[in-house]
């Protein structure tokens, strides 16, 4: 049997507020929201998914309600599947100004920093990201 074709589209990340969290990834990145559910009405932390489209099509972004959501640790222990076992690599120009407008943008920097070059940063939900000088 050949091998079908398969293209990754971009990754799905848990929260308990999705569309918060979709929220501050459209401030950081500046990509659309461009589907999004909920919350339902009465239910304003439990339920909901959200969707972000990179600005020339290629990537998204999406965002889907975890009941029993817990942010991923950093950096890494031997406490079980909520260590982080993903996170997302962003390129930028400078660092210094990306990690100003991250932190505006309502991120924190991760106290562990394992290289330089490389600044980890948490987003509201706690997943890690990690900005770094483009070379290109």
């Amino acid at each position: 049997m050949d091998r079908p074709q398969m293209t990754i589209t971009g990754p799905v990340l848990d929260a308990a507020d999705p569309v918060g969290l979709a929220r501050f990834y459209e401030r950081l990145l500046g990509w659309p929201m461009v589907e999004c559910e909920g919350p339902r009405p009465g239910f304003p932390s439990l339920d909901g998914w959200a969707k972000l489209r990179s600005p020339d099509g290629d990537m998204k972004i999406e965002f889907q309600w975890e009941q029993h959501y817990s942010p991923p640790i950093w950096p890494p222990t031997a406490r079980g599947q909520q260590t982080m076992m993903m996170h997302l690599d962003i390129a930028v120009e400078r660092l210094d100004v990306a990690i100003a407008w991250a932190v505006g943008a309502g991120a924190t920097i991760a106290t562990h920093q394992p290289q330089e070059g490389v600044s980890v940063m948490l987003d509201p939900a706690g997943h890690p990201f990690c900005l770094f000088a483009s070379t290109s």
